[in-house]
């Protein structure tokens, strides 16, 4: 669906299929939407707007006769001219050909619908992967700006690998977690989703194979497929990825390198056992296959920590290892890291800079005085107890509605749980009735495209009254069908 915040107004002298006719005519005329462009369904426009769909249909009408758009039957309705194509002796430039040319793959629907719905306050988002906005330090962030601050802050551009300083903490941050690398090896970057970015445009070749737990966040992102890579997924279990596999698919499909997240897995919640991960490097080690070890979730356990990271053990720079504050001092800073051979982080960083000129100084001066000043590791405690709070309140809820139609994982961190339906539905149909009722799910074919029975459920977003009301409501339409 289009986006757009417009609704036509009521009472106002004017009739509403009017107020819709000139808002819709005045987007093509400003070319907004272009010819070519797909108008959205009569029941998109109709929810969209709020008002009865023989409303919409008048004013569509009233915009085919003026010869603006055109309904192809089995196709739907498009821009096929606006004032100045009507007027001028060459048409328009089709914006839409560019589009669909762009080397950057769209997105899946399912994941333009969800990105599109999470902008509705009034929405129930049941699979956010972010905190809430409820449990973000926005008060702490601001109190430690206004301290005074020892280390040193520009407002011009950062360094290609980052603040110096900021580097320095988070070399000091990653010792408690095992690993050893000094500034030189760290690269800041715009969170984890950049540094995927960054790895697959300076270290892979176009037709690469890349390997990863199926079902994966890599099949919701298209920063590989884009590059023109191939993903290839590895089967997991309760322990995690099933390493007994990765040797025999590295010379099948020549792999180029392994991608995991062995803490709290996004989707799954699976943290990755302590002999799986040394089966995993040890595997890789012997198969010279890199491994791109993500561990955004890696703080956010609950009660004990998980094993050491992959890269604690790493003696031969195989392992390129991911961080990121996205996850719990909030998305809106987007700052993150990736850690590294020096080479590999030279690389990096000099096309960060071809393409971005350094992330936000602002952003990285916050960042080095959550660290610098001690609080992050009490603000982490808070947050590790609230989320345990929120999952457990969510498995109260599935005890009591889901027990005879699905089965579900029990993270032990992070922000998610697997939820697998007992019941064969189309998972489409019901991601969109719950749509339809306000309520955003996260179905598993985003993250295995042939997956029809689990979905994505997240404790770490919805309040604990929308999580149940979400949840009840849910269950109701599974049992239904």
């Amino acid at each position: 669906m289009m986006e757009t915040r417009w609704l036509p107004v009521k009472g106002s002298g004017t009739s509403l299929h009017q107020q819709i006719y000139d808002h819709i005519k005045l987007k093509i005329e400003n070319g907004e939407w272009t010819v070519g462009t797909r108008i959205p369904a009569q029941r998109e426009l109709a929810a969209q707007f709020k008002v009865n769909r023989s409303t919409i249909v008048y004013a569509l009408d009233e915009l085919t006769a003026d010869g603006v758009i055109e309904s192809k039957i089995g196709k739907g309705t498009f821009v096929v001219n606006n004032t100045w194509s009507l007027l001028a002796s060459a048409p328009p430039p089709d914006w839409n050909s560019y589009v669909k040319s762009g080397a950057y793959q769209p997105n899946i629907q399912t994941i333009q619908d969800i990105n599109q719905a999470e902008a509705n306050p009034d929405i129930i988002r049941l699979g956010t992967g972010e905190l809430s906005p409820d449990l973000l330090p926005i008060e702490q962030t601001k109190a430690l700006f206004q301290r005074e601050s020892t280390s040193p802050f520009s407002m011009g551009y950062p360094e290609p690998k980052g603040d110096p300083h900021l580097r320095e903490l988070v070399s000091m941050y990653l010792k408690k977690k095992g690993i050893e690398a000094s500034p030189s090896s760290i690269l800041i970057v715009s969170g984890g989703l950049q540094g995927l970015q960054l790895i697959s445009l300076g270290l892979l070749h176009r037709g690469s194979t890349i390997f990863h737990e199926n079902p994966s966040y890599l099949n919701s992102v298209h920063v590989f497929q884009s590059a023109g890579m191939n993903l290839h997924g590895i089967p997991v279990d309760d322990q995690g990825m099933i390493s007994s596999s990765i040797s025999r698919l590295k010379k099948l499909y020549n792999g180029a390198l392994l991608y995991t997240t062995p803490s709290f897995h996004n989707p799954t919640g699976i943290l990755m056992s302590e002999s799986r991960r040394n089966d995993v490097l040890n595997i890789c080690t012997s198969e010279k296959l890199p491994i791109i070890e993500d561990d955004v979730y890696g703080d956010l356990y609950f009660t004990e920590p998980p094993p050491p990271p992959l890269k604690s053990k790493d003696s031969q720079g195989l392992v390129v290892y991911m961080g990121s504050m996205s996850k719990t001092l909030g998305p809106g800073l987007r700052i993150g890291w990736v850690v590294g051979p020096e080479p590999v982080i030279n690389r990096l960083a000099d096309i960060k800079m071809q393409t971005d000129y350094g992330s936000s100084s602002l952003s990285q001066h916050a960042v080095s005085q959550w660290l610098a000043s001690g609080q992050y590791e009490n603000y982490i405690k808070d947050i590790r107890q609230k989320l345990k709070n929120r999952r457990n309140f969510m498995l109260e809820i599935l005890n009591a509605h889901f027990k005879d139609i699905a089965t579900w994982t029990v993270p032990t961190g992070g922000f998610f749980i697997w939820l697998k339906l007992t019941a064969n539905l189309s998972m489409e149909k019901l991601f969109k009735k719950a749509l339809q009722e306000c309520i955003l799910l996260n179905p598993g074919t985003v993250y295995d495209r042939s997956d029809q029975l689990h979905l994505r459920l997240s404790y770490a977003y919805a309040s604990l009254p929308q999580l149940e009301k979400g949840l009840v409501r849910v269950a109701e339409m599974i049992k239904k069908g």
